[in-house]
């Protein structure tokens, strides 16, 4: 199984931008006229996102190499990017009014000790926004060789809690019609997701956009609804 892990978004099917991107739209809201910290920034292209709302945004990543792209295409007056470790930011207590980390949960080898760290380097009210995929089953041995740990929500939401005093979770899924939703049930060999002529005759006929095309609109975050979501998103207060 592939398990793409860094998003390019020049080297990346719009679809899959669309949904690594729709969680930084969601989190304009929060993040207008705000310090943010983009921890697990990538490329950078979502830290440049924000950039367009809040009054600074900082990226930080742990790779070097991706630390580089970002400030070769996503610099701006109000971006920087920093190589360092979100264990141990180089920040101090109090810095944000706003942390955004997507995906990010899920790879680091000290989820409580990363949850800390966000915590201290928010002021007083801020706000966290957080991302993970939602498991079916928690497990600290997942599939993914890329990911330490996998929550559903109600782990995660317990990580949460204990570095802040409002959790409020919401559920990211596609926007998919009741005729794709029975197809994607039928489809027991996969066909869809190995054809991509057979996704996109499905994605016709179930008027549902194939993955690889599906756009910002075709995807709903929506509060408490974990049940059927492929990603959780948690908006927490300091």
């Amino acid at each position: 199984m592939s398990h793409p892990e860094r998003i390019v978004p020049d080297e990346t099917e719009p679809g899959i931008v669309a949904l690594h991107l729709k969680r930084y739209e969601f989190a304009l809201a929060y993040c207008r006229g705000a310090s943010v910290l983009d921890a697990g920034c990538g490329v950078g292209y979502g830290t440049a996102h924000l950039a367009r709302v809040a009054e600074r945004v900082v990226g930080v990543d742990v790779s070097d190499d991706a630390v580089s792209y970002a400030r070769a295409h996503y610099a701006g007056p109000n971006v920087e990017f920093l190589a360092a470790d979100v264990l141990e930011l180089p920040f101090a207590d109090d810095s944000f009014g706003v942390v955004c980390s997507f995906e990010i949960v899920e790879h680091v080898s000290d989820a409580e000790r990363f949850v800390a760290e966000l915590a201290r380097v928010l002021k007083p009210g801020g706000r966290l926004v957080l991302s993970t995929p939602r498991a079916d089953d928690p497990t600290v041995r997942p599939d993914n060789p890329f990911h330490e740990r996998e929550f559903d929500a109600d782990e995660l939401r317990a990580l949460l809690s204990s570095s802040f005093s409002s959790v409020e979770l919401f559920g990211q899924r596609r926007i998919e019609t009741a005729r794709h939703r029975t197809l994607r049930r039928l489809d027991v060999l996969g066909l869809r997701r190995r054809l991509p002529v057979v996704r996109r005759v499905s994605g016709t006929l179930t008027g549902t956009a194939a993955m690889a095309d599906v756009a910002l609109d075709g995807i709903a975050i929506e509060r408490d609804a974990t049940a059927d979501a492929t990603e959780l998103v948690a908006v927490c207060r300091a």
